[in-house]
């Protein structure tokens, strides 16, 4: 079962991170069209591309890789800075999207530097998750966040940023 949901996990990775690589150079293609066939068929592949492909890619990503925390109970520094970086690929996931929302629209455009910007923010990430993953690296949470990990510490945390904070009781 576990290998079973590493392989859809992985092949799911696979399709969104390519999925997002590919989306800059679509994105960037609309600079020559105007309105006709040919920006039409552009905006029709670009969503094929994030909404039928790369969007559900994420999704099942996220769901296989959060049922595999639990099944292989991975509680580590390392795996904390992964979900981080998890979860800035997904803002960035976002930010394709409201790039495609305004990029068909009349007066669309996408410039070459827009391009460079976004395609640099996905390959950091991308390589930082997969170096992360496959290095596992020792993070030594007691050097920024000391009792942090701790039974509790959050809540002291919380304490010494916020103040005396309480749940709200019906």
């Amino acid at each position: 079962m576990t290998i079973l949901l590493k392989f859809i996990h992985l092949a799911a990775i696979a399709l969104w991170s390519g999925g997002l690589i590919v989306l800059p150079f679509l994105f960037w293609q609309r600079r020559a069209l105007t309105t006709g066939p040919e920006l039409d068929r552009l905006h029709r592949i670009t969503r094929l591309v994030y909404v039928e492909l790369t969007s559900p890619a994420a999704f099942v990503a996220i769901a296989s890789g959060t049922a595999l925390i639990f099944l292989q109970a991975t509680f580590v520094e390392w795996f904390s800075l992964k979900m981080v970086l998890v979860g800035i690929m997904a803002m960035l996931h976002v930010v394709a999207g409201l790039v495609m929302l305004n990029l068909f629209l009349p007066n669309g455009h996408f410039s070459r530097l827009s391009g460079i910007a976004l395609m640099s923010a996905y390959l950091v990430v991308i390589v930082a998750i997969i170096w992360i993953v496959l290095a596992k690296p020792h993070v030594d949470s007691t050097l920024f966040a000391p009792h942090l990990f701790e039974p509790g510490g959050l809540a002291r945390w919380l304490h010494q940023s916020f103040g005396d904070t309480r749940m709200p009781t019906p």
